[in-house]
């Protein structure tokens, strides 16, 4: 994951250089959501940009409840609030780091791929290192998806992010879970890799 956290940080020192000197700073956690977007075809420098952005939504501290991004009444409201906005954030982060692992992941191994073998291992490497930070950030979203279903929340929802507690709701009853999919991925990095290494150079087992 060092290319990766290398782009990032030139990704990071590149928008600083382009940023207008007369912006303001961003330092909350939805501030920096917002800058979270997906674009209609994503390159992988959109998806480490993304990366590099919910990570900073992670680590900030929350804005004051009035600029929520949802309407907050009570300090209840505020707290579910709090865990649902992290469950959201680490569920996107699965997906950005997916779809990272996909630009590496070679999905097969084919017989004419032999002379390539080497760099093809390198980016199964690269492609399973996405994947396992993924399930890093799914035991995360598992935490907060648990503090999100404490028994005082059960009749109180927050309509304004409707969709955060449809992720919730489906953690808990079982119909979301990224460490299925995730692990299944890496089971088949480890087939290919395996198919890659048992390759001469000439493609045959």
């Amino acid at each position: 994951m060092r290319r990766v956290r290398f782009f990032a940080a030139l990704l990071a020192v590149s928008l600083v250089a382009v940023s207008p000197s007369h912006g303001y700073f961003v330092i909350f956690k939805e501030e920096f959501y917002r800058l979270y977007h997906i674009h209609y075809q994503q390159f992988p420098e959109d998806v480490i940009e993304n990366i590099y952005w919910l990570e900073k939504a992670a680590k900030a501290d929350f804005c004051n409840p009035q600029k929520a991004l949802a309407k907050i009444e009570n300090e209840a409201e505020w707290e579910k609030y709090r865990y649902l906005f992290m469950l959201h954030v680490n569920l996107k982060l699965i997906e950005q780091h997916l779809r990272l692992g996909r630009v590496f992941d070679k999905r097969v191994a084919h017989f004419y791929d032999a002379p390539w073998k080497a760099e093809y291992l390198r980016q199964l490497d690269r492609a399973e290192e996405c994947y396992r930070l993924g399930l890093a950030y799914w035991d995360e979203a598992k935490g907060w998806s648990e503090k999100a279903n404490d028994r005082k929340f059960r009749f109180l929802f927050l309509p304004d992010v409707q969709n955060w507690e449809d992720e919730r709701e489906r953690i808990a009853s079982g119909k979301l879970d990224y460490q299925k999919m995730l692990n299944r991925e890496l089971s088949r990095i480890q087939r290919v890799r395996e198919d890659f290494q048992g390759m001469n150079d000439d493609g045959v087992y």
